[in-house]
């Protein structure tokens, strides 16, 4: 009789070695100044020794996942975008606040270690890294065998930045007169996803299904990586005058806007200044959701939205043209008048008051 083994439980523990060696390119790529040590140690590492000019530095922190866009991800068996999600989803959070993104750590569950499958994962994180300026430092492959199917698997992963205080960004910087400015989101990004799974592939055939609007299938759409604004908010830092920056994921544009603004201000977005992506319409249409329900689930189009003053407008739109970025004049900052409750509260309990008005243009 053969003695049980870990094998024989489910936990191929050659396979996770054999994902290892497939991810270290990839992982290589996303080195930058700091990093300190090599591939596979138990601890990432980074010096920063650089960031001895700052006066007060504080190190900004931030954790996410991509959840059920992974459902997509495996039902057309391609891997290789998701992990752009995941860092999108981290870094995006990090630089609201003016950090730089260092460094990442990821974390991968999954039913049964395919080296492939895994090596293809790390792929496109360390793309998302590339795209940001951070470091992938470390990660964790887990296998879980009886607790997930064998190709199942989640994503999670914890970002680390640094900003000098002098130079945080947030509410305390919101003036009245502000000015948002929105910039345009690659589609869907990576929220709502429960929502859309269920309008748009209601079986396994949805997803196959190409839409004239879309210009190509339901599945492809869904897969669209969400964009990485890092480089082009830090940009906007160095070159511009920001007061606040806002990222548009869970809770929709006006629960996110509302958290960057102080309690005595509102936010008004107009809808006439754009017209979201045709995936938008058709899950509105579909799915015969309500526009207050559209919006407070999915970014509508907008995936960040800059604070600025007057004054700075013209140098923040010329800056993202300059840089690719779809950007746009979307509303205004003014004084929250008594007892004025905005479309949804501000996610996280507190901030200012944000009413979406008027009508998008006609398609």
């Amino acid at each position: 009789m053969t003695g049980a083994s870990y094998a024989h439980s489910g936990v191929d523990v050659e396979a996770g070695e054999r994902a290892v060696a497939l991810m270290r390119a990839s992982v290589e790529r996303t080195n930058r100044p700091g990093v300190v040590a090599g591939f596979g140690g138990f601890a990432g590492l980074f010096d920063l020794t650089d960031y001895r000019h700052l006066t007060r530095p504080i190190l900004a922190t931030s954790t996410d996942g991509v959840g059920t866009k992974i459902a997509v991800a495996r039902a057309m068996d391609v891997h290789h975008t998701v992990g752009i999600d995941l860092v999108a989803m981290v870094v995006d959070d990090l630089v609201v606040c003016g950090a730089e993104p260092l460094f990442l750590t990821d974390y991968i569950a999954t039913g049964s270690v395919d080296p492939t499958r895994i090596a293809a994962i790390v792929s496109g994180i360390s793309e998302g890294c590339v795209q940001a300026g951070c470091a992938l430092v470390g990660g964790e492959t887990a296998e879980h065998p009886g607790l997930m199917e064998a190709d199942e698997y989640d994503l999670a992963a914890a970002g680390t930045g640094i900003v000098d205080a002098e130079k945080l960004l947030g509410p305390d910087r919101v003036r009245t007169g502000d000015v948002l400015i929105a910039m345009a989101s690659s589609g869907l990004h990576s929220n709502g996803y429960s929502l859309a799974r269920q309008v748009l592939i209601p079986n396994s055939t949805g997803l196959d299904r190409h839409v004239e609007d879309l210009g190509r299938s339901v599945g492809e759409e869904m897969l669209e990586p969400t964009r990485i604004y890092a480089r082009d908010v830090l940009a906007l830092v160095q070159e511009t005058d920001v007061h606040a920056f806002s990222h548009i994921t869970g809770g929709g544009i006006a629960a996110n806007i509302a958290r960057v603004l102080p309690d005595n201000l509102a936010g008004e977005l107009n809808r006439s200044t754009w017209q979201p992506p045709s995936v938008f319409a058709l899950i509105q249409r579909e799915g015969g959701v309500a526009q207050r329900e559209m919006e407070r689930t999915f970014n509508m189009g907008i995936g960040m939205v800059a604070v600025v003053p007057e004054i700075s407008v013209d140098a923040v739109l010329a800056t993202l043209e300059a840089r690719g970025v779809e950007a746009w004049v979307c509303g205004r900052v003014r004084n929250r008048r008594d007892g004025e409750q905005g479309d949804s509260a501000a996610k996280g309990g507190s901030g200012g008051a944000v009413m979406v008005v008027g009508d998008h243009p006609a398609g």
